[in-house]
């Protein structure tokens, strides 16, 4: 878990950094290191009481551990303690997240956007969804019933009508429900999922724009979770086909705290037209007094954010550029072929009833029974008799008719299922296949 060439990285990057101020009056802060050792050694033995997030066994929520050089970009950036609100509490860092920006828009093929980074996909969805109100007061908002329950709930606070679009049997929004609604008149914004938070699916994007423009409705993608995987080779075709028209949207949000290697907290909010900062303007006389130049809370809901998120996200990317065929796409493609894997591995078991292949790299799977009520009781059986085996999966439940049209033998005797939900995001999953599946075998064997 612990690599000590890491520390020494830190220790060294934080002797560079040190060389930044010498100029100043030597200064030390006091520092009880007995008792600053005493809490740290309490504090580390409480944080034991966690899932092995960062080991392949662990394959349930969305949880990615960053990687290196983000944990120690961050690390040595809150010495520091960037805050990138205003540039003069965070110069250098400010200049780095925009950077990032660039870099981040130009997955989508946008060149001069408007955006952040926040402290997440909510704060970033949320963000989206005001702009929209803001360009289409009073306008509906309609999103998959698959998509993330805060797009309802942050329509909520915003005070803009929301209906829920029906999904066909793999979970992806329907597009016929879709035009349904736009017929009403009332709806300003479509929320496609570049990747659902459940199923991992994809929405139909090409035929989403075309209803957009048909019907002059905007369209925010919800990339949290998937934005990034534009960049891989083994996505499928229709897959491929909705990440090749992001492009054309109005509003994507990406979370680099998901694929992209970074800790909590890293999202991200992209416009395509940067003539909406015209929303977020506001006089802040006592924050913008620095510079000229645009400061980051000047775009953003947010005020304080930790400059530190942008330091490491830079770091990141200058070390894993956002390319395709580089290496941070070969681990998204690794991380792909590992769901097919298990998709396959599940399809032939006699224990097991997988869904609909994979989009992406997360896969659900019932467990098979007679009837929905008993498969909902067996998985939550996987599910601890897996943990104790060092296997770490999640549960999702779903509705019945999303599990019948892919286990018709199964009697529809519940409203809806407990299935069993692996999210493959570590790109060493694929290497960990067999023992995954034998764990899975022989847990499903004993029931």
């Amino acid at each position: 878990m612990i690599n000590p060439a890491e520390l020494e990285l830190l220790r060294a990057s934080l002797a560079k950094l040190a060389e930044g101020f010498d100029a100043l009056p030597a200064f030390t802060p006091d520092l009880d290191t007995d008792a600053t050792n005493a809490v740290l050694q309490r504090v580390a033995e409480r944080m034991q009481d966690n899932y092995p997030y960062y080991h392949p066994q662990y394959a349930g929520q969305m949880l990615k551990p960053p990687h290196a050089v983000a944990r120690i970009a961050y690390a040595m950036a809150l010495w520091v303690n960037p805050n990138n609100h205003a540039l003069d509490g965070g110069r250098a860092s400010s200049a780095l997240e925009k950077e990032c920006i660039v870099e981040l828009a130009g997955m989508y093929g946008w060149d001069a956007p408007l955006g952040h980074l926040t402290g997440g996909g909510t704060v970033a969805n949320l963000e989206a969804l005001w702009v929209a109100g803001r360009l289409r007061p009073g306008q509906r908002v309609i999103a998959s019933q698959q998509a993330h329950y805060t797009h309802s709930r942050l329509s909520a606070v915003l005070n803009l009508p929301f209906s829920s679009v029906a999904v066909d049997e793999g979970g992806r929004m329907d597009i016929a429900a879709i035009e349904a609604l736009l017929r009403n008149g009332d709806v300003g914004t479509i929320v496609a999922s570049m990747g659902s938070t459940g199923l991992g699916t994809v929405d139909p994007l090409p035929e989403i724009l075309d209803l957009a423009e048909q019907y002059e409705t905007r369209v925010h993608a919800d990339a949290a979770y998937g934005g990034y995987f534009g960049l891989a080779s083994q996505i499928n075709d229709s897959t491929r086909a909705a990440y090749d028209c992001l492009a054309r949207v109005d509003s994507i949000v990406v979370d680099p705290h998901k694929h992209g290697l970074q800790p909590y907290g890293c999202g991200c909010i992209l416009f395509r037209d940067a003539d909406v900062g015209r929303f977020y303007k506001h006089d802040s006389p006592a924050t913008y007094f620095s510079s000229a130049e645009l400061h980051l809370g000047e775009i953003s809901l947010e005020c304080s954010r930790p400059g530190a998120a942008a330091v490491a996200l830079w770091a990141t990317q200058q070390l894993y550029p956002l390319i395709r065929d580089g290496q941070f796409a070969e681990w998204l493609d690794q991380c792909l072929l590992a769901a097919r894997g298990l998709w396959e591995r599940l399809h032939a078991s006699t224990y097991y009833l997988p869904l609909q292949q994979p989009d992406l790299d997360i896969v659900v799977y019932a467990v098979a029974a007679p009837d929905m009520q008993e498969a909902s009781r067996r998985a939550q059986q996987v599910f601890r008799r897996a943990a104790e085996q060092n296997l770490h999966l999640a549960m999702l439940e779903l509705p019945a008719n999303l599990v019948r049209a892919h286990a018709p033998e199964m009697a529809p005797n519940a409203d809806t299922v407990t299935c069993l939900r692996s999210v493959l995001m570590k790109p060493e999953h694929l290497d960990w296949l067999d023992d995954i599946a034998a764990i899975l075998n022989d847990t499903g064997a004993s029931l």
